[in-house]
């Protein structure tokens, strides 16, 4: 683009926005363009900061007269570098924080897309209800992000991923036209269900403005428990076992290997450890239910000391306090920060059935460590549903870049496994540009072809986060 055309864009918009919303000057910008891993370092023409849904479209069809391409952008927490700009504009929607409504009768809240997760959290526990979506970034992650990605998170066992949790949409689309899809409904047979293009797109099909979000019955009780099991197959029976008989109640079964837990001991948590002596692999319980009444720990005793007779577990911790609670759920949430303590990883956010998922570990497991004497598996996760972070730490000594340097090997011993196994390359995480290339190799023909057909249907002149997710020609 001619320096002059980039200037009167540049003005045009600080002319509608204000200046403060247009930033330009390097140190102004920094924060946009780093990705948190250090995988990737972006550059942009500039950083648009819309307050409103119209403002967005505005910017979106003054961007599209001059043919500049778009990153929209929220928390900038993603894995995968979808929010990373390369030279185009990117639209922070952080300023987009309103909570429109909560209809508790309903069951929904609508926010915009720039609220922070916690925020959204907050406002149904207020309302005496719950928002389930729950992640490590939830402090600084917003709900537009979360729904461009299908965010996972440690309840998707109980009630399903980001898609699942929406009933409604507000959307730019790339030519600065608004779908006004914001409806509260549980029945809509009319049509195609045009929300679901858009959640998980990362951005490359339009803008998430605004959704309706379902809440649920706020949980009354709770109870904790760490397992410790002689391997992931007896982590698998585990959870067998619990969802039989603890149902829906069953809210979260997140896997921890030997290596995961050891690191976070080692530098993060103090205190005594909750189970004696170590175990080849961990495995935290939460039961839940809106019923003040229910004997959620006398259920849990019961399944979890039978599972000790059984030697389907070998060890249990139960937190008897909320504070225990915390401190046990703690050790799980500490595992990525620990592992940044170990040196380079090389991480794979992936799924297989759950019937499969112990045999992913062990086969992966195996073939990593032969692959590279000394390397050392991280491997923890949503169990529940089949999603595994399986992340390799480098071999104690080894030169950090000399082991980053492994990452397309172990790419491919790691997701060769996953296809033979049925799986998925990303499960929670979406492509962006790292996985991009992967999409190509194990990604269905027909399907891409697919994607390619509905982006050129709603994007034709690929101004939307121009080369993400999707692999060039």
């Amino acid at each position: 683009m001619p320096v002059a055309q980039r200037d009167d864009l540049l003005t045009v918009l600080a002319a509608r926005l204000g200046a403060a919303h247009v930033l330009t000057e390097p140190a102004d910008m920094a924060a946009y363009l780093a990705e948190q891993r250090g995988l990737y370092q972006g550059r942009a023409r500039a950083v648009v900061r819309p307050g409103t849904t119209d403002e967005v479209a505005w910017v979106v069809r003054e961007c599209a007269a001059r043919g500049v391409a778009i990153v929209p952008q929220g928390g900038n927490t993603g894995l995968v570098g979808g929010a990373v700009a390369q030279g185009e504009v990117i639209l922070a929607l952080g300023r987009l924080d309103r909570i429109r409504e909560l209809d508790a009768v309903n069951g929904t809240i609508t926010v915009e897309a720039g609220c922070v997760l916690k925020t959204v959290q907050e406002a149904a526990e207020r309302a005496g209800r719950l928002f389930p979506l729950s992640l490590a970034a939830e402090g600084s992650c917003q709900i537009g992000g979360n729904l461009a990605t299908n965010a996972g998170g440690t309840a998707v066992l109980r009630y399903g991923n980001a898609r699942d949790l929406v009933l409604g949409l507000e959307v730019v689309l790339a030519d600065g036209r608004v779908w006004h899809g914001l409806n509260g409904l549980r029945k809509d047979n009319t049509g195609y269900d045009l929300k679901n293009l858009f959640i998980g797109s990362e951005g490359t099909l339009g803008i998430i403005t605004a959704a309706v979000l379902k809440l649920f019955p706020k949980p009354r009780t709770q109870v904790t428990a760490l397992l410790g099991c002689a391997s992931p197959q007896h982590a698998l029976r585990a959870f067998e076992r619990l969802q039989a008989q603890a149902g829906e109640a069953l809210t979260a079964f997140e896997f921890m290997s030997r290596f995961s837990l050891e690191i976070v001991f080692r530098h993060i948590a103090t205190g005594s450890r909750p189970l004696r002596g170590d175990h080849a692999a961990y495995a935290l319980v939460e039961l839940s239910s809106p019923d003040p009444r229910a004997d959620l720990e006398g259920r849990l005793e019961a399944v979890l000391g039978e599972a000790l007779r059984d030697g389907v577990i070998e060890d249990v911790a139960i937190a008897s306090s909320e504070t225990q609670n915390r401190a046990l759920w703690q050790l799980r949430e500490n595992v990525p920060e620990a592992q940044k303590r170990e040196g380079g990883s090389i991480k794979h956010d992936v799924a297989v059935p759950v019937s499969r998922v112990a045999d992913f570990i062990d086969a992966a497991t195996v073939a990593c460590e032969h692959a590279m004497p000394g390397l050392r598996v991280c491997a923890f996760g949503h169990f529940g549903d089949g999603n595994i972070h399986f992340n390799l730490s480098q071999p104690v000594g080894m030169d950090k870049a000399e082991f980053l340097a492994r990452w397309e090997d172990f790419n491919r011993i790691v997701h060769d496994i996953v296809a033979d196994m049925r799986g998925s390359i990303s499960a929670e995480h979406g492509i962006g540009l790292l996985k991009r290339e992967e999409l190509r190799r194990y990604k269905d023909p027909v399907a891409l072809a697919l994607m390619r057909s509905v982006k050129q249907a709603l994007d034709p002149r690929n101004l939307l986060n121009p080369g993400k997710v999707l692999p060039p020609d």
